[in-house]
Parts: C-alpha cells; sequence; structure tokens
C-alpha cells in the first residue's frame, strides 16, 4: 500500500521518515519529494509498505501526529486509474 505523508518538516530526511514508519513494519520505499531548483524538500512523500494491515495501523498512529513542530497528515496514496 501505499501512503501519502503531507507537512513534512524540512529538518525531516528519508532516513528520519523510515525510521518512523519502520516502527509499524516493513517499508518498501520512502521517498520526499525534492524541488528540482533548490534541492531543497516540498513538504511531502511516499511511503510504500508490502503489507496493507500494516500500512493502515502506520497511517491511523502517525496521522496528527507532532514532528519537528509540523502535524503529518498521513493518508492512502492516491493512485491514478489506469486507462483501458
Amino acid at each position: 500500500m501505499k501512503l501519502l505523508v503531507r507537512n513534512i518538516a524540512r529538518s525531516i530526511s528519508e532516513s528520519d521518515l523510515l525510521t518512523l514508519f519502520e516502527m509499524y513494519g516493513t517499508v518498501q520505499s520512502c521517498d520526499i519529494v525534492m524541488d528540482a531548483e533548490t534541492g531543497e524538500s516540498k513538504g511531502f512523500g511516499f511511503v510504500q509498505m508490502p503489507k496493507s494491515g500494516e500500512a493502515k495501523i502506520a497511517a491511523k498512529e502517525l496521522n496528527g501526529m507532532e514532528l519537528d513542530d509540523s502535524k503529518l497528515r498521513v493518508k492512502k496514496a492516491d493512485l491514478p486509474k489506469q486507462k483501458k
């Protein structure tokens, strides 16, 4: 399950985010979206967890959590629909 993580403080690294989500299970990938021009975080990212049960628990527990003076918002990522 792919999770969208918003409102990530600029001081948080991908490894920080990875460590946080690994407390709830296996993490397949963890990416913070970076600005191409400045190289700074855009304040959101994606976490992929292969077990949907673990991902749902992580989203429930981490949504609204204060991390470096920012309140995380975590939800299932809306994936684009496949064209037929």
